[in-house]
């Protein structure tokens, strides 16, 4: 900054853009939707490096306001990011995290949610190390009541009974003892999880197929409307 170069950072409750000693209040954060009122802390940063990336590149204040003013996190704009769908009485939070590091911010974020308990639906990635593995079982065991294992589309040469066994053995180093299930398919496992849930529970299902746990949601969020309970 003192050389004249330009920065996007969150200051005092705002997303601005300094250059030098010139400095703009771009938009106050609790306006971003994609922010949840700047609980979501990391996609504050995802918000910080858009807004310098469109502004470098000529994109005016104004249409960087309208911008994040307007574009959230629901299924349409950002399919598989943060996406809150209300299945009868249960909270469904569909993400991608898909590794430790971006479970543990997913955790940042929902341990601020007023929901007491909390379900996990989760696969493992089979391009990862067999510690990443482990690990991502230990921070869902950290953190979850209940935790449905499925078998991922993503195996890449792993084989599936392994990645049930590694993530099994994260989820036991986590100290914790959560209830854990292996449903092998993955519309299967987020049925079995939202059916099961209890009144106002939080239900993650951490995307594989976005596209396929999206269509899964919708179906049960509809079959609950039409009922007016969990069948």
């Amino acid at each position: 900054m003192e050389r004249g170069r330009i920065s996007c950072v969150y200051e005092n409750g705002y997303i601005t853009i300094l250059k030098g000693k010139w400095k703009v209040r771009v938009e106050k954060v609790t306006n971003v939707p994609l922010t949840y009122g700047g609980r979501a802390e990391f996609m504050v940063q995802n918000v910080l490096a858009a807004t310098l990336a469109c502004f470098v590149h000529g994109v005016s204040l104004e249409a960087l306001r309208v911008g994040l003013a307007t574009f959230n996190s629901g299924t349409a704009q950002t399919p598989g990011r943060l996406n809150f769908i209300e299945v009868g009485d249960v909270t469904v939070l569909m993400d991608y995290a898909h590794n430790p590091a971006g479970l543990r911010e997913l955790v940042k974020f929902i341990s601020k949610l007023p929901n007491k308990y909390r379900t996990v639906v989760m696969n493992g990635t089979g391009d990862r190390r067999d510690q990443d593995i482990q690990e991502f079982g230990r921070v869902a065991g950290e953190n979850f009541d209940r935790i449905v294992l499925r078998r991922g589309n993503y195996l890449r040469g792993r084989d599936e009974q392994n990645m049930y066994e590694m993530l099994k053995t994260g989820i036991a180093q986590s100290g914790r003892e959560p209830a854990v299930r292996v449903i092998p398919e993955g519309p299967d496992a987020i049925r079995h999880a939202i059916k099961n849930a209890r009144k106002n529970e939080l239900v993650v299902t951490l995307a594989d197929k976005v596209a396929q746990d999206i269509v899964t949601v919708h179906a049960l969020r509809d079959e609950f409307s039409q009922d007016g309970q969990k069948k």
